[in-house]
This record gives structure tokens, sequence and C-alpha cells, in this order.
């Protein structure tokens, strides 16, 4: 007898190949959870009867859009998840967690194991049970206006999220592609694109703006130095628009502003972040801001508890 408590729906399907050429299908959604299962490439039917394994998810968990992503850097499966509801009030988020093992265990940034994020018995939609897990990646948010910026009027993004991803072998790129709402524009709803990086800990951190060509760059201390609108998405799931405060990266490595901390940038491009006694890492990158039409350097960077930062400069570059 089906118990949508613990039995899976069969939504959302993802079909890939796995480093040893194996096919799977990991699906679900709210109800059960997430399940996965080995496929026969000939036929396209599951190797096994049933409903495979269990990943994550249980008792009407707002979790679905599972999709997995192998790197070949980092010998890691990677699980990308939407949270919350994909509404314009319902909160989605893009979150992700990982695994050696295309079939599991996935854990997130923390190390906790996704096959206990799961809604306790009796609830229905506990965000708060699910907000505990996976890494937060990209949430509601709004860049503000600064002064002297060509645009005045912008609509942040509401409710990005069931996402694919790509990596383009032949540049050595890597790409999320989602849907998202926006501010005061209801339930319409269109699909953007944004580049993907690796950090120092081998976790995706995605790009502040929608791509538009760039290719990450070598960049100076001088080329960091200036004022920044910041983006804190937090680890919660609600309607809440996360709006930008301000910040300056100083040249002698401080933060100040709305926040207060320490920036460094190793080699290239890599940028670690430490703010309130938190470290966090990822990448700068000039981009295009498409709101203040201009090129901007950049941040994105990611925490051991799973809560990602972005930043865009006022600067215009080159």
């Amino acid at each position: 007898i089906y118990n949508a408590n613990v039995d899976p729906n069969v939504v959302d399907p993802c079909l890939f190949f796995d480093k040893e050429n194996r096919l799977w299908m990991v699906y679900g959604s709210y109800s059960g959870g997430i399940f996965i299962l080995e496929m026969d490439p000939k036929t396209g039917f599951p190797k096994e009867k049933g409903y495979g394994k269990k990943l994550l998810g249980e008792n009407h968990l707002r979790i679905e859009g599972a999709f997995i992503q192998y790197s070949e850097e980092t010998d890691y499966y990677y699980m990308f998840l939407s949270f919350g509801g994909l509404a314009s009030d319902g909160g989605y988020n893009i979150r992700v967690c990982r695994s050696k093992n295309p079939d599991g265990p996935y854990y997130d940034t923390a190390g906790n194991d996704m096959i206990n994020c799961k809604g306790p018995a009796g609830t229905f939609f506990n965000d708060g049970a699910a907000s505990k897990y996976g890494a937060k990646l990209m949430g509601n948010f709004h860049w503000n206006f600064v002064s002297g910026e060509e645009k005045t009027l912008r609509a942040g993004y509401v409710s990005p999220g069931h996402n694919s991803t790509i990596y383009q072998k032949e540049t050595g790129k890597y790409f999320i592609i989602f849907h998202t709402r926006f501010e005061n524009r209801g339930e319409m709803h269109q699909v953007r694109v944004h580049q993907m990086f690796l950090n120092e800990d081998g976790w995706f951190v995605i790009a502040p703006y929608r791509y538009t060509g760039e290719t990450i760059g070598s960049y100076t201390e001088d080329d960091i130095v200036g004022a920044y609108k910041l983006i804190n998405h937090g680890r919660d799931i609600s309607k809440f628009v996360k709006k930008s405060v301000n910040v300056v990266l100083q040249e002698d490595h401080t933060i100040i502003g709305d926040v207060h901390g320490t920036w460094e940038l190793k080699g290239d491009n890599t940028c670690i972040l430490t703010i309130d006694g938190k470290e966090y890492k990822g990448v700068f990158l000039k981009q295009w801001d498409e709101n203040g039409l201009k090129n901007v350097m950049t941040f994105t960077v990611l925490s051991d508890e799973g809560i990602a930062i972005w930043g865009s400069g006022y600067k215009a570059l080159d």
C-alpha cells in the first residue's frame, strides 16, 4: 500500500552516466524523498525492481529537482537540489551536496549525511528541518542601486531553482541552468544561466550575474580593492528577499562597512573572506553587471556551514 510519507512520487527524473559508464536515474520529490536507480542502458528500464536506494527526504519535505554532475577535477558526484516551493512566495533555493559514489551517501559542506534530511513524523512541508541540510548556493536576492549607476530600477531573483548543470569540456567551464521568478512580477518566470566554479575545498560556487561569455582571469590586488555590494544568502527557506549591503575591501586586507572582516587574493583569482570569524572560499571574477550596465569585479564564496556570499563592485572596469 502506497504511503506518501515514505514512498516517492515519480517526478523530476535525471539520468546520467557515472565515470564507469553506468547509467543511473535519480528521481523523486515531496512525499517520501529522493531515490536513485541503476538503469540498463540497452533497454532503458531499471536493473532491479522497486524504488531503488533512498538518498534523502521523508514526510513531505519540500525538496525536488535532483540533478547530479560528476567532476573529474575532484572525483566527486555533486547532487544539486531545490528546497522550498517554486512559487514567488515559496522560498525556492538551490543547494548542493556531494559523494564519491553516484548512489551516495551524499554529504553537505558541514559533513551532514543527507539521508538524515527528512521531516519529523507527522509534519508536512517542514522547511525548518530541511534548512539544516545542504549548502545553499542561491536564494532570493536583490542588488540595491548606488549613486552613479545607469539603471535605478531592477528586479531581483525570486525563487530560483530546478536547475540542471553542464560541463563544457572545450572551455573547462561549468554552468548552472535554472528558472526564476522576479520581484513584483508574480509567477512570470524565465530561464537563467550562470557560470560556476570550484573553490579550494572542491565545492561549487555560483557567479553572481548571468553568463555573458566571461572567462575567469588573473587579477591583482589593485583590481580587487574598492567598494562592493554584498549579499549573504544565509540558510533559511523563506519568501524574504535578501538585499545587498555595502562594504569596502581595503588595501590593508580588511573589510569595513555593514560587515567586518578580512579578505585575501591567492594566486590568480582565489578569494578567501573571513567575516565574523567564519571563512568563506571561492573566486574573484570580472562580470557584466546588467543592473548597473558596466563591467565590475565580483566575488562568490561559500563557508563550511553552507552559506554563500556574493559581492559586486561599484566601480566600472574596462
